[in-house]
């Protein structure tokens, strides 16, 4: 029989919270999908406490209710909140210290570690071993993939030792697509039966079609114009550069425009690349950057728009087609994450063949088509998105901890065979202590 009785979960997301900025360089579909399940959960009546470092706007010491039950707790990580992931690797000891000396100060007990990210992960070991706990861990994205379609220096060895690590080390592993799950068992050796598929979810209720007419109003689109919609982080396996010359490639279409959402504004390097490739391509009066928006805006930019497109060389699920499709707006994608589950080509998007802004231009022109000949339908493509709500996903993941927890209370931890990332032993925080081997 499944634990029916409430979980205490720690939830570990390092360097990203979940309240952070969307669309910025270290924040997006991972930050709302650790707010949404934990949000899911709490209303179930399971308490989790969410760990992530100190900064922009989140203090050390402040401890916020973000929804019921769940409780976001930022912990002094050393680097200031706006410094890259990639600098926070050598300071994690000093975050599992602080995550300890709250632990200890408010008397919790934890049942279940929920790691994301590999930073994350390596916390969530710690507290394994320190705990006793179940571990659990998410990786949203592998270096191992990461270094084949962005070059080997996109990625350290550190991190790819690490997610080797953990694939052996915790106790269950849960990834939102097949394909993710093929990732790690191929480049990871990751134990098949201890992977776990649970695609992402979407709020159906924010995420619902607007009225057109309204919606290109709003956001100031002609209703001449045919548009497409970008709406991610501006990072380089997002491929951005590739539905830029995609859309280059369709100057003949007239109206044409492109929209982007996303990035970290004005002084954006990433974006002051992107702007200046849509200038040497022909097209910088056709695109306009948008910069981030709440999501409470999204709805009428994805309502307005002919299409979004999703044009990445790697994603782990692709949670904005989720979103697009939920808002009765078709996808043209590239074959990554779980496009090819929810577009049912070329029902309610279509799929690039291969990575050439040729193969996204003839996907995008095929939509456009259809678009103009009213097929398919919004109610029609909403559907596609209708089994992916949030709630479906808590009930997925709770199960996943309740099966995973028979006979684990009190286990030795398992043990990482040739796990040592360096520095395998950190340097501490100062207090003396050093993190359990």
């Amino acid at each position: 029989m499944l634990r029916s009785l409430p979980h205490s979960i720690a939830m570990i997301s390092v360097h990203s919270s979940p309240l952070g900025r969307l669309g910025t360089q270290d924040t997006g579909g991972m930050s709302v999908y650790i707010r949404e399940l934990s949000r899911q959960m709490g209303l179930r009546g399971h308490r989790v406490d969410i760990f992530t470092r100190a900064g922009d706007g989140l203090a050390c010491g402040d401890v916020l209710q973000i929804s019921e039950n769940v409780r976001l707790v930022p912990l002094d990580l050393g680097p200031g909140g706006d410094a890259p992931k990639t600098a926070l690797y050598p300071h994690l000891a000093r975050f599992f210290h602080a995550l300890e000396r709250f632990r200890e100060r408010e008397g919790a007990r934890y049942d279940v570690i929920h790691s994301h990210y590999w930073l994350s992960g390596q916390v969530g070991l710690w507290a394994r071993q320190a705990w006793g706990a179940l571990h659990l861990t998410t990786f949203h994205t592998l270096a191992a993939v990461k270094k084949l379609v962005c070059g080997p220096e996109s990625e350290s060895d550190a991190r790819m030792d690490a997610e080797r690590g953990l694939a052996a080390a915790s106790d269950r592993i849960v990834v939102t697509s097949d394909r993710e799950k093929d990732h790690l068992i191929r480049h990871y050796d990751a134990d098949a039966d201890r992977v776990t598929v649970i695609p992402c979810g979407v709020d159906l209720d924010r995420f619902q079609p607007k009225d057109r007419t309204v919606a290109r109003k709003q956001i100031g689109v002609a209703s001449e114009e045919k548009l497409v919609l970008y709406v991610g982080r501006l990072a380089p396996e997002k491929g951005l550069d590739r539905l830029i010359r995609a859309v280059a490639c369709l100057r003949h279409i007239s109206e044409l425009r492109l929209i982007v959402v996303g990035g970290d504004g004005e002084h954006d390097r990433a974006r002051r690349r992107m702007m200046e490739l849509s200038r040497s391509c022909g097209i910088g009066g056709r695109v306009t950057f948008k910069g981030r928006l709440e999501q409470s805006e999204l709805p009428f930019f994805y309502s307005a728009a002919d299409l979004l497109s999703l044009p990445s060389s790697y994603e782990s699920f692709g949670m904005v087609a989720l979103e697009a499709l939920a808002c009765g707006t078709p996808v043209a994608a590239t074959r990554v994450g779980a496009m090819e589950q929810l577009l049912r080509d070329p029902g309610n998007g279509r799929l690039a063949p291969d990575l050439r802004p040729s193969s996204l231009a003839a996907a995008i022109e095929g939509l456009l088509r259809d678009r103009a000949a009213g097929l398919p339908g919004t109610a029609s493509i909403r559907r596609a998105a209708a089994d992916y709500d949030w709630s479906r996903v808590a009930t997925d993941v709770l199960k996943v901890y309740s099966e995973s927890m028979i006979g684990a209370p009190g286990a030795a931890p398992r043990a990482a065979a040739g796990f040592h990332p360096k520095p395998a032993r950190p340097a501490c925080c100062g207090c003396g202590a050093a993190p359990p081997a």
